[in-house]
């Protein structure tokens, strides 16, 4: 818990760190409704298969590597971070195949049903597979950057400037992907029409295999970096996707940029809470972060029901 009497710009800080966990773990969401057109409730556990996937990876890379850093973390993270996003995507290609895309027919109910039973499947491998007791990484302890303290005022570690410059370099290569790519026009034809798109010629079977890969690999990025702020736990994922879901309900349901947005929103909003807990705006503290943030997302709906982008899609 972040002290009473510290720079209004150290929640700020906080509140962007926080924001990209979010923002990496709403887009993937959003890409499954607005293509697969159901609500994916797996998304949350699936950021924990990619956080012990990274995990598991640790175990042979850092006595490789060593602890030799780049960036100020060690090599072998962001080697491990790929495995994770890596075994992230095929996992969530592997589970289309074999439970998704039988249940199609069923429609959007029986999608989502399926999920939620996809999400106690995975729940119960991480448990079987690495206990149920928390996880660390094994980062070395970080102190906050010198000048940055000195000159602002606010305690940011190199692996909070990580986790924020990899989110920009994930979100900028998906808006690249989306909108100078034929695989990118073809997602975007996929989501305003599936059967248009498929009369039209695309093959709409390749085009849910890459969004499978990508919200997965996002998901798994959004829950490696949760593990390092954090803990690396086995319900770590399913704490955070009501939060999640509230980012992609306040961007716009099935907008791949309005998750960033209402990802951006809901984020900073719940680390800015206890600021405004001090400033006798919020008449609850941090304990009670996620529920002010459903809040001002209801707020907001009732401004703008269809979400900040819901009309641009």
């Amino acid at each position: 818990m972040i002290p009473l009497q510290v720079s209004p710009f150290q929640y700020v800080a906080n509140g962007v760190v926080f924001s990209s966990i979010i923002v990496l773990a709403a887009i993937g969401l959003s890409l499954v409704y607005s293509i697969a057109d159901f609500a994916n409730f797996a998304h949350g556990d699936l950021m924990t298969v990619g956080a012990f996937s990274t995990l598991f990876s640790v175990g042979f890379l850092r006595p490789m590597l060593g602890d030799a850093g780049v960036f100020g973390l060690p090599l072998w993270f962001f080697l491990a971070l790929a495995f994770g996003m890596g075994a992230a995507a095929v996992i969530s290609v592997v589970t289309d195949r074999v439970v998704y895309r039988p249940v199609k027919g069923s429609g959007s109910i029986g999608l989502l049903i399926s999920s939620i039973g996809v999400a106690l499947v995975y729940r119960a491998l991480v448990f079987l597979s690495f206990g149920t007791e928390p996880e660390r990484y094994g980062v070395p302890r970080q102190g906050p950057i010198p000048w940055v303290r000195e000159s602002l005022g606010i305690a940011v570690t190199p692996r909070n400037l990580v986790v924020v410059a990899l989110t920009v370099v994930l979100v900028t290569t998906l808006h690249l992907t989306l909108t100078r790519t034929t695989l990118g026009r073809k997602m975007r034809a996929t989501a305003d029409n599936a059967d248009l798109a498929r009369v039209s010629g695309i093959r709409t079977n390749e085009v849910i295999f890459a969004m499978w890969l990508i919200g997965g690999a996002l998901a798994a990025a959004g829950g490696v970096f949760l593990g390092l702020e954090e803990l690396v736990r086995p319900r770590m994922g399913f704490d955070i996707l009501l939060i999640v879901f509230a980012a992609v309900i306040l961007g716009g349901i099935g907008s791949v940029y309005g998750a960033m947005l209402g990802g951006l929103v809901i984020g900073m909003v719940h680390e800015l809470v206890p600021l405004f807990y001090q400033w006798g705006i919020s008449p609850v503290g941090s304990q009670y972060a996620a529920a002010v943030a459903f809040v001002i997302m209801v707020a907001i709906l009732l401004v703008r029901p269809s979400g900040i982008a819901g009309d641009s899609g």
